[in-house]
């Protein structure tokens, strides 16, 4: 066989070759180029929707994590098909792919069902101020198998949903009011009625304290007695975004109404006697 002949026979190949696969394979990277435009449109369409935008944030994030994978799968089994992978093989290595995967993310997978939980039962929502384990923060996203929390730090802590779901979680946003509970020590020799009066005053004094609400009062009264002064108990209810402000008002305006009043705030003694007997050896 001559070059020219071999050039022949390799040119026939290339059109034989065009012509069997060459649209398969057009039709191939044309899915792959329009195939995640389309998914972004349904995605896009989807998150538009009007009975979608009455969900609440947690469960329109976890709906489009959700669509968003699952069509991701659909292109990769149109590409797959595509190409000339019969639909039952493809569908068999989905099927053993699964089960490897399965096996191998117990923990992801855990993770998921924790999302769908979330989803289901709402236990809290983005927005929320939530504690749980050592983490307190604002929740700022909810997705599948993560969730995200900002630490007032501006820390971002992302937990895993299985772990969420299998812990108790705090939710100080649920409620529109909150109590603020402080314990103040004074003198064991203190006058308790001018100390009680003196905080009952610097509450009503507070313009974010809840007054004169029968359900939610302003409570003074000794807690505890100690070894070296009293605690009393003071408590007071206050909307939920005023809570810290109110906190450390009344915490810091307690040491100087107390200060104006001659109210003590005890601090810890230690008495030393010396024993200046003589020690004879006998």
């Amino acid at each position: 066989m001559n070059f020219e002949q071999f050039l022949v026979n390799l040119w026939n190949g290339l059109l034989n070759f065009a012509v069997a696969y060459g649209f398969k394979i057009l039709g191939t990277l044309l899915i792959l180029l329009i195939g995640p435009f389309v998914i972004k449109c349904i995605i896009k369409t989807v998150s538009k929707g009007k009975k979608f935008n009455k969900l609440d944030r947690n469960t329109q994030t976890l709906i489009i994590d959700i669509i968003k994978v699952s069509l991701y799968v659909l292109l990769a089994a149109i590409i797959t098909a595509n190409i000339g992978i019969p639909a039952a093989t493809i569908a068999a290595v989905i099927a053993s792919c699964g089960l490897v995967i399965g096996l191998a993310l117990q923990g992801s997978l855990s993770n998921f069902a924790g999302g769908i939980m979330i989803l289901v039962f709402k236990p809290f929502r983005i927005g929320d101020c939530i504690e749980t384990g050592s983490y307190l923060g604002t929740v700022t996203d909810i997705g599948i198998f993560y969730t995200s929390i900002t630490t007032f730090d501006n820390k971002v802590v992302t937990i895993p949903n299985g772990t969420i779901s299998n812990s108790s979680v705090i939710d100080y946003s649920t409620n529109e009011l909150r109590r603020v509970d402080l314990k103040i020590r004074i003198a064991l020799d203190s006058d308790i009625e001018l100390a009680k009066e003196t905080l009952h005053d610097l509450a009503d004094m507070h313009e974010l304290v809840i007054h004169e609400d029968p359900d939610h009062p302003i409570f003074v009264r000794i807690g505890e007695q100690t070894e070296d002064a009293l605690v009393i108990y003071f408590r007071t209810w206050v909307k939920n975004v005023d809570y810290w402000t109110v906190y450390f008002d009344l915490l810091e305006a307690s040491k100087q109404i107390f200060d104006g009043r001659g109210i003590t705030i005890p601090y810890k003694q230690l008495d030393v006697h010396i024993n200046n007997g003589d020690n004879t050896e006998k």
